[in-house]
């Protein structure tokens, strides 16, 4: 049973991906749902443990690379591509530096960037 409900939360949470992951797109929308669809319901009468522990994982690390790495782009003219990141992929923009960062210290402070007053600056 317990199985049952690991299986309906790694399907809702597959679907809630999709829709964040290619909001706008109805092509890769509908494509994405057959094909969720379609796998879970291949694999509907399963019924050893460890098979459907191994799909719940498989499943999970789908739903993982298309939150994380999957990134909406449209062709805007014949020469530009321009990409649609989401929110949840944007991360602090850091500038290169030559000089290497502190290593944390023994209380578990974080490391001090290139920006810290303490650190000389990169130009």
């Amino acid at each position: 049973m317990a199985s049952r409900l690991k299986v309906l939360r790694v399907f809702k949470a597959l679907h809630r991906t999709r829709m964040d992951v290619f909001r706008e797109d109805v092509r890769a929308l509908t494509a994405a749902r057959l094909k969720i669809n379609e796998e879970f319901r291949k694999n509907r009468n399963e019924t050893s443990e460890g098979n459907i522990i191994e799909m719940i994982k498989m499943a999970a690390g789908v739903e993982e690379f298309l939150r994380q790495d999957v990134v909406q782009a449209e062709h805007v003219a014949e020469d530009k591509i321009r990409l649609r990141p989401r929110a949840s992929l944007l991360l602090e923009n850091v500038p290169y530096c030559d000089t290497p960062r502190r290593q944390p210290s023994s209380n578990g402070a974080p490391k001090q960037s290139c920006s810290d007053a303490t650190i000389t600056r990169c130009e």
